[in-house]
């Protein structure tokens, strides 16, 4: 939450955390008088100025011309409940070289309402997220799960990996499911209504306007949250609370966003929590991806067990490669490139090969990027 003085409302939703915080079981029934003019201007001022605009057309420069004006007008709308969310701009971009993800874009004054709405939740969660979950929080990011699963690997008795990936879940978190897992602790019946129209607005694609029953549009500032919301009462404190107690040896979950993987001690543990992954995510309307999930030994020991099978060690895949630990294999990469670069040019010229020594010169003029440390897990300690 940012720093934007001692107003009125920041000094209310200190309060909602605090009281969130010391009692897990009370529901807020009053909280859409925070978006006031004050606050929603902090909303405003905290977007991103370079932004495409939505299917209004309208930029954050554009929308600032009369800006009290029009702030004034959005809190008399959401107050008299005539306020509705405009749909989303959807666009695509390239996933893969073979896929394309969707994205909406929001209208501006959407916007400015999903950033109040999504700090005033925030303020609430925040007390009930647990430590396993790390994407699109607060003072949290990748690298810190990465980090984590990294000590897990090496410190606990870890031997088996369950990788899930679910399948579509943007498009596919259901809108029903989504608002009874907010009900838990909001019943402000004007909050819950307008999040609910949120949720149908919809998107407009190639001129088409599409309302689907379910989804929480990537691209939308909202999203995120409402998204960690979901998966907080359906995986999270389902994991915590049930897939624990029910294992012989140590477990534990990390998530960002929508994806996850499991640390488990036994291979017939391993084997239950797949199933059981399965099960629960097809109760509310998701399904773990058949070709991105599996289950594999991995540990400290793995490539030792490897040898003694006489197998290949088992890996899988993280996207953030220049980290602790990862920094001899991202060198050797380099060194690689080079020699593929090198190669490369010498099969194309039809003159003289070049040298190491003149290639060696060519790369003090052409430098190619070197590997470097781009997160470090791990402080030095300090020298007494």
């Amino acid at each position: 939450m940012p720093d934007t003085g001692v107003g009125k409302t920041w000094t209310k939703l200190s309060l909602i955390a605090g009281h969130a915080r010391r009692d897990h079981d009370f529901q807020f029934t009053s909280l859409m008088h925070l978006l006031n003019v004050e606050f929603l201007r902090d909303c405003y001022n905290s977007l991103n100025r370079n932004k495409a605009v939505g299917i209004d057309e309208v930029s954050w420069e554009e929308y600032g011309v009369n800006l009290e004006g029009k702030l004034e007008d959005l809190v008399s709308r959401i107050r008299r409940r005539s306020y509705k969310p405009m749909p989303a701009r959807r666009v695509y971009i390239p996933k893969n070289e073979t896929e394309k993800r969707s994205l909406g874009i929001p209208a501006l004054e959407n916007k400015i309402v999903e950033r109040g709405i999504t700090w005033i939740l925030e303020s609430i969660y925040e007390q009930d997220f647990l430590n396993c979950s790390y994407g699109f929080r607060p003072e949290r990011n990748c690298h810190q799960a990465l980090k984590a699963l990294n000590d897990m690997i090496m410190f606990k008795p870890v031997n088996h990996i369950v990788e899930a990936d679910i399948k579509g879940f943007f498009d596919n978190v259901p809108h029903d499911k989504l608002m009874d897992f907010i009900r838990v602790r909001i019943r402000d019946t004007a909050m819950l209504e307008l999040l609910g129209r949120f949720l149908k607005a919809g998107y407009v694609d190639d001129g088409m306007l599409m309302r689907p029953e379910s989804g929480t549009p990537q691209g939308s500032i909202l999203s995120p949250m409402l998204s960690n919301i979901f998966l907080h009462y359906v995986l999270d404190v389902w994991f915590d609370e049930t897939v624990k107690t029910h294992t012989d040896g140590f477990c534990e979950l990390i998530r960002y966003a929508d994806d996850f993987i499991c640390v488990v001690r036994y291979a017939e543990d391993a084997r239950r929590i797949e199933e059981a992954l399965k099960n629960r995510l097809n109760k509310y309307g998701l399904e773990i991806h058949p070709v991105k999930s599996r289950t594999i030994s991995f540990g400290c020991y793995e490539k030792e067990n490897a040898d003694k099978q006489k197998r290949k060690p088992n890996t899988f895949d993280i996207q953030y490669y220049g980290v602790s630990e990862n920094f001899q294999q991202v060198r050797m990469f380099c060194k690689i490139t080079v020699r593929l670069a090198k190669n490369w040019l010498n099969r194309r010229s039809q003159k003289k090969k070049m040298s190491w020594a003149r290639f060696n010169r060519y790369l003090e003029k052409y430098p190619l990027p070197q590997p470097r440390i781009v997160h470090n897990f791990y402080t030095p300690s300090p020298v007494w």
